[in-house]
C-alpha cells in the first residue's frame, strides 16, 4: 500500500485514519504526485457512469483529466474497484466505469456496502470529497453538487453536509437546476460554506448562468480563491464552493430550463421515478427536449471546471 506525506499521515491519523488503511489504493500517477507534492484535482466517477450518453462520457472524462494536465497539476479520478476506493484510475481501469452495466452509484452510506460485496462503485460528489480529504486532496472539479430537493426539504443530498464536514475546496457550475436552489443555498449559509462566484456576484443554477441568488464574494482569479480557501481552513472551516457559470455559448436561459424541468419532473412522478433513479431520468429528458443541447452544456462545463480547479489547485500550493 502507499504512504503519505508526514502531516497527511499526522492529520489523519488523529482522526484514527490512515490512507495506508487496506481500503485504499493509489493509482500510480496519484502516488507520484503525491511523493512529489504536486499539486492534484479529484474528480467524481457518477458523471461518467450515469451523467452523460456513451460515448461521451469517457470522452469528457479523458478530456477532464487531460484539461487539468494542461494546467500542470494531476488528474486523481476516483471509483471503487475489487474491495477497494481507488484514488487516481488508470485509463483502463475507468473504462470500466463508462460502459459496465453493473457500476454501483456509492454515496457515503453506500461505501461499506459497495466495498464489502467487492462492487463496482462510482463515486458521487459527497463520496469523492470524503475520500480526497483523506488522500490530503484538496480541491475537487465536477459539474454540479447535490442539495434540497423540490417540494421535499426534507431530502438533502449528502453532498451538502459532508461539505459542512471536509476541508475540501469544490469548483461547479453550482447546484443541479432539478434541486431547490434557494433552499439549497440557506442550507449552505446556514452550515458555514461560503460560496464564491467565479467572475459573477450570483450563484448559477449549473445550465443557466445565473440563479438569481447571491454568492458571498465574487472572485476573479484562482489567487484570490486560494487566498479565501488558506483562510477558510486555518480558521477551522470546512468545504467552500468556486461556482463557475457555464459557457456563454451553451448556456441555456433559465426560463426554458424551468418549463422544461417541471414538465419532466411531473412525468417522474405520475411514473414513480424517485430516489437515485430521479437524477438520470430527468437529465434524459432534458437531453430530449433540448435537442441534445444540455449534454453539449454538460460536457463544455465539465471542462470548464477542470481547467479552474486546476488552477486553484496550483495557486494553492504556490
Amino acid at each position: 500500500m502507499s504512504t503519505t506525506g508526514s502531516a497527511v499521515d499526522s492529520e489523519f491519523g488523529a482522526m484514527g485514519f490512515s490512507t495506508k488503511n487496506a481500503y485504499f489504493r493509489f493509482g500510480p500517477h496519484v502516488e507520484q504526485a503525491r511523493a512529489r507534492h504536486q499539486p492534484i484535482v479529484a474528480l467524481e466517477t457518477v458523471v461518467v457512469a450515469f451523467g452523460l450518453p456513451r460515448p461521451a462520457n469517457l470522452q469528457v472524462a479523458h478530456e477532464m483529466e487531460e484539461t487539468i494536465r494542461a494546467e500542470g497539476v494531476v488528474p486523481a479520478t476516483i471509483g471503487l474497484l475489487d474491495g477497494q476506493i481507488v484514488v487516481g484510475l488508470t485509463p483502463a481501469e475507468l473504462e470500466r466505469f463508462a460502459g459496465d452495466e453493473g457500476v454501483r452509484k456509492v454515496s457515503r452510506r453506500d461505501l461499506p456496502i459497495a466495498l464489502a460485496r467487492r462492487q463496482i462503485g462510482a463515486t458521487t460528489v459527497a463520496t469523492t470529497v470524503w475520500a480526497a480529504a483523506r488522500a490530503g486532496i484538496r480541491v475537487v472539479a465536477t459539474g454540479g453538487i447535490g442539495g434540497v430537493h423540490r417540494g421535499a426539504p426534507f431530502d438533502v443530498s449528502n453532498d451538502l453536509p459532508t461539505l459542512a464536514t471536509e476541508p475540501v475546496l469544490v469548483v461547479c457550475a453550482g447546484p443541479k437546476a432539478i434541486l431547490d436552489l434557494r433552499a439549497t443555498r440557506e442550507w449552505l449559509e446556514t452550515h458555514g460554506i461560503p460560496v464564491l462566484g467565479w467572475g459573477i456576484e450570483t450563484m448559477p443554477a449549473f445550465y443557466s448562468a445565473s440563479s438569481g441568488l447571491p454568492v458571498d464574494a465574487q472572485v476573479n482569479t484562482a489567487e484570490e480563491a486560494a487566498a479565501i480557501a488558506r483562510v477558510h481552513w486555518t480558521l477551522g472551516g470546512k468545504g467552500i464552493l468556486v461556482t463557475v457559470p457555464p459557457p456563454a455559448d451553451f448556456a441555456l436561459p433559465r426560463e426554458r430550463l424551468e418549463a422544461i424541468l417541471e414538465e419532466a419532473m411531473a412525468e417522474a412522478e405520475r411514473a414513480g421515478v424517485q430516489g437515485w433513479t430521479l437524477t438520470p431520468f430527468l437529465l434524459a429528458r432534458l437531453a430530449e427536449r433540448t435537442g441534445g443541447e444540455s449534454v453539449a452544456l454538460n460536457r463544455a462545463l465539465l471542462i470548464e471546471n477542470a481547467r479552474i480547479a486546476a488552477r486553484i489547485a496550483r495557486a494553492l500550493e504556490a
